[in-house]
């Protein structure tokens, strides 16, 4: 943990307490949608701030729980036995965690690498629709009783039925609650701009439910419930499961959209620090597992660096970790003080949270990106999430990796060269030239990785020059150009510049300049 520094404290202060109000609805939202009692939310997100802070965690993400594992967590519950399941998926999830330090210890930060980026992306556009799909009768009002244990397919199609048998006052809600989220970052007033839309939405729906009294006017699962949260709090562990597959099964999908998702985080928040610290992706991953222990072990959500948070966090002037720890203070405070007041939230307004989290995970905008970069990109990402929304996130993730895998071997890549990098390192004074060879693919990129980062390791000390030379490549698919883009980038802040040759002359299979490209060797 860095000192607290003087000039920084009110900046972090400030960041942490933003941070909090718009952690509170969205933790209580996410656990309520995954199958925990609301209250582990904001004790997983409290743990997120007061634990992970104290090891090597990238300086400004938040650590808590995520939109993208509400169907992980769900689809445990349902399969672990519903309502008797929590202990189990805690200790799933503990499981996890220890994974998760082993992956540390291991240096496998740079995991999130190795997956394609079109498969990551219909990994998280299909979070995006299983969270719209499964809000949407929260949000409405409709009785719980409806829609419990119905499959996704079985949710999709009555979609229609739920809006036939919507509580009205709970639908207004939920519907100007969305609208609330939509609007407030158009309105051109400072004010609507400093405070978050989730507490735009808090102030506008819980003075309407104490206005109507919904403690007494509405069904019980109209707001939200913390019972009693300091008597519930220790240890909620079953390992019971621990000898079948469906157990496993859970462990290592939480491990890997854990790891991958949190990875990915860090790096999208990384270019925007503003004393362009060093990260230690090995040390952020070692912290995120401890937290994950940590919270499953006193009944808690598994965590990741959670994007939306860690983005509002720059906003707000944070510098150091001190504000992702302010954040955990503050809800553990709110859990003090502030139960009786949370306990007036109504589920239709957070569930118009989690819509909107999911809208912005599977918008439009991310279908005509993939396909303007080629119709191969487009199949890995719709054959990523037709699998993921027939079966579940791990096969989904598979499907789309198979799918690279065959499509570059339709493009004449060996097997052999799928996890072998093949480059040539030449020195000129202050200047290194690479020159690589063979196809650069998704599934070598940490091979490259390695070499391209010691070269600039030598010359951050000189102020040098490094110079990639891809004439001889027969294949640079999108995820490699995803990341060299990155590399580049990150490079020029360590001072070295690193310029690229030989790209311009390789075909590409569309006028996307990020397209896959490809040399004679290898076919369209």
């Amino acid at each position: 943990m860095p000192l607290l520094k003087k000039k920084d404290l009110f900046d972090d202060l400030q960041a942490g307490f933003m941070v909090f109000l718009l952690a509170l609805p969205l933790s209580l939202g996410i656990a309520k949608a995954s199958g925990y009692p609301a209250a582990m939310g904001v004790l997983t997100a409290m743990v997120g701030g007061l634990v992970t802070s104290f090891f090597k965690v990238a300086p400004l993400t938040i650590k808590g729980p995520a939109a993208g594992l509400i169907t992980i967590c769900s689809g445990a519950f349902l399969e672990f036995g519903g309502d008797q399941a929590w202990p189990m998926v805690t200790a799933a999830v503990l499981v996890a965690g220890f994974l998760q330090v082993l992956l540390a210890w291991a240096r496998w930060g740079a995991l999130a690498d190795f997956f394609p980026a079109s498969a990551v992306h219909g990994m998280l556009a299909s979070i995006g629709i299983i969270i719209i799909t499964k809000q949407m009768p929260v949000l409405l009002g409709v009785d719980p009783a409806l829609y419990k244990d119905l499959p996704l397919l079985g949710l999709m199609g009555r979609l229609p039925e739920f809006l036939l048998n919507s509580q009205n006052l709970l639908a207004l809600i939920g519907i100007a609650s969305a609208i609330i989220m939509w609007v407030q970052p158009a309105i051109p007033f400072r004010i609507f701009q400093k405070v978050p839309g989730p507490v735009w939405v808090l102030l506008w729906s819980v003075p309407m439910a104490y206005a109507f009294d919904f403690q007494n006017s509405q069904p019980g699962y109209a707001l939200v419930t913390i019972g009693d949260f300091w008597g519930e709090f220790g240890f909620h562990l079953n390992f019971s499961l621990v000898g079948q597959w469906v157990f496993w099964k859970y462990v290592f999908m939480f491990l890997f959209v854990n790891t991958l998702e949190s990875l990915l985080t860090v790096k999208a928040i990384d270019p925007r620090d503003p004393y362009k610290r060093k990260l230690d992706y090995n040390g952020d991953l070692q912290g995120l597992a401890v937290g994950n222990i940590v919270s499953a072990s006193l009944g808690g959500m598994p965590m990741i660096s959670e994007v939306v948070r860690s983005s509002a966090n720059v906003d707000y002037g944070a510098k150091n970790k001190w504000s992702n720890f302010f954040h955990g203070l503050f809800l553990l405070l709110a859990m003090i003080f502030l139960i009786p007041l949370i306990e007036w939230i109504p589920n239709a307004a957070l569930a118009s949270l989690l819509v909107y989290a999911g809208i912005r995970l599977c918008h439009p905008k991310h279908f005509v990106h993939v396909w303007k970069l080629g119709k191969d990109q487009a199949f890995i990402f719709g054959v990523t999430i037709m699998v993921t929304l027939a079966e579940d996130l791990l096969l989904g993730v598979l499907a789309g990796v198979g799918v690279n895998f065959l499509i570059h071997k339709l493009r004449g890549v060996a097997w052999s060269d799928f996890l072998k990098a093949s480059s040539r390192l030449s020195s000129h004074g202050v200047h290194e030239n690479i020159q690589l060879q063979g196809p650069m693919v998704f599934s070598n990129l940490l091979l490259h990785q390695k070499v391209f980062g010691d070269s600039v390791e030598r010359l951050r000390v000189s102020g040098g020059s490094l110079t990639l030379d891809f004439r001889p490549c027969s294949l640079v698919d999108y995820s490699f150009l995803d990341w060299l883009e990155r590399f580049r980038e990150e490079s020029n802040d360590f001072g070295v510049e690193v310029k690229v040759e030989g790209l311009e002359s390789m075909k590409r299979v569309s006028d996307h300049p990020m397209a896959t490209r490809y040399g004679r060797q290898a076919h369209a």
